[in-house]
């Protein structure tokens, strides 16, 4: 599972995933790449079942690179605890993605492999997506 090794705050403020995304807007380092259409918080257990259904589906064929990372802390209280007790301690962690951020990105395997690939790890996300290619430069 995706964490940060450390951490600035140890139960940091929620960061807002509203806008448009700044970086990781172009397809840098693959061909076809999974892009959000809408913004929110994806957890590093469905970056992690997104990842295992691509390379399964690729049959470890190819190379799918990452661009987000789940820095976010995010915290829960214990079931059954009464209100009123302080923040909870920290549950997991969220990448926080905005609109428009390519995702994943996979090279080396033809185009409709990669399109199924895609389409079966956006099944896992937790915001809505969009298959972006290289030659047909939707990816601005």
């Amino acid at each position: 599972m995706l964490m940060p090794k450390r951490t600035k705050y140890r139960k940091p403020h929620r960061i807002s995933y509203e806008g448009k995304a700044k970086g990781h807007i172009k397809l840098n380092k693959g061909e076809y790449g999974l892009q959000a259409k809408t913004g929110g918080y994806v957890s590093a257990r469905q970056i992690e079942a997104a990842r295992i259904a691509m390379t399964r589906y690729m049959k470890r064929g190819g190379e799918v690179t990452i661009n987000i990372f789940p820095h976010l802390a995010r915290t829960a209280q214990a079931l059954g605890v009464r209100q009123g007790t302080g923040k909870g301690s920290v549950d997991h962690y969220d990448a926080v993605v905005k609109a428009g951020t390519i995702m994943f990105e996979i090279s080396g395997v033809s185009e409709d492999i990669a399109r199924e690939a895609l389409r079966l790890a956006s099944h896992k996300l937790s915001v809505k997506t969009r298959i972006v290619t290289k030659e047909s430069g939707e990816n601005n």
